[in-house]
């Protein structure tokens, strides 16, 4: 990746470490992955990244400010971890959980007292959604703090609004899923606010000139019924487990994409 820094200001690497280095890149193993050899300039090494497979999805060229922890926080590539971290502890934790009424609660049980660090790979999966939580909101503050939703960023701003509240979803629609007292209640006060939308819940403004009741109102497409029970809980599990990542990960492509194409925020 190219930045505005020289080769020739400042190194950090021992001697010996440059030159197994530089071994390394003179291999037909690693000028066939990552199509190096080009002469050392900032056009080639910006050709580079556009000719690599892999390294396109990078920027051409960063600024040095966006280099350093003070600036960025590094709260968009925690964030984006744990993602992975929760993609792969809830696959794992799908192979214990049955999203039925009856066995719900059961299995959240035989999870922390007969799986062999089934309480480990639960808490993993359940602070690692409180924290992705947390980091994303961390990270909308910082890119509304330097700016950085600014033109021509804008529209990506947007799509960072839409990946926050898709965290929040994810988060919502997992309450349910240990089948406890406190995410059914939680989740019967939160659907129950649903039903005040205008327009499209029963309870709320203008409803009655669309003929919206209680049984077609957004509520109802939501858990399934009329009130919490089995149907709730299996559309909570797909919207959690399949619908609400796919859509993410839809979204986080494109989101990349356009820091890709954007550029690093703040001044080039």
């Amino acid at each position: 990746m190219a930045t505005n820094l020289n080769d020739n200001e400042v190194s950090f690497v021992p001697p010996f470490l440059k030159k197994i280095f530089e071994y390394i890149k003179s291999t037909v193993v690693w000028k066939s992955i990552f199509r190096v050899g080009y002469p050392d300039t900032m056009p080639k090494r910006m050709a580079v990244m556009r000719s690599s497979f892999y390294m396109h999805i990078f920027p051409t060229k960063v600024g040095v400010h966006g280099m350093k922890i003070k600036y960025g926080w590094c709260m968009g590539g925690i964030t984006f971890f744990l993602f992975l971290l929760l993609t792969v502890t809830g696959i794992l934790l799908m192979f214990y959980y049955v999203p039925e009424e009856h066995r719900a609660y059961n299995d959240m049980k035989d999870l922390r007292y007969m799986v062999p660090y089934g309480v480990v790979l639960r808490n993993m999966h359940r602070w690692g959604a409180h924290g992705m939580v947390f980091t994303v909101i961390l990270h909308m503050i910082r890119v509304f703090y330097t700016g950085s939703y600014k033109p021509p960023r804008q529209f990506n701003w947007t799509v960072g609004v839409l990946l926050l509240l898709l965290t929040l979803l994810l988060s919502f629609t997992g309450y349910l899923l240990p089948w406890d007292q406190l995410g059914f209640w939680a989740v019967t006060v939160g659907t129950n606010m649903a039903s005040s939308t205008p327009l499209l819940g029963y309870e709320g403004p203008f409803s009655k000139y669309l003929g919206i009741q209680i049984d077609n109102d957004i509520r109802f497409a939501l858990i399934g019924g009329t009130r919490i029970g089995p149907n709730a809980l299996v559309r909570a599990y797909v919207w959690h487990c399949v619908g609400l990542p796919l859509i993410a990960t839809a979204l986080m492509i494109f989101h990349f994409w356009r820091i890709r194409k954007d550029g690093f925020s703040g001044p080039m």
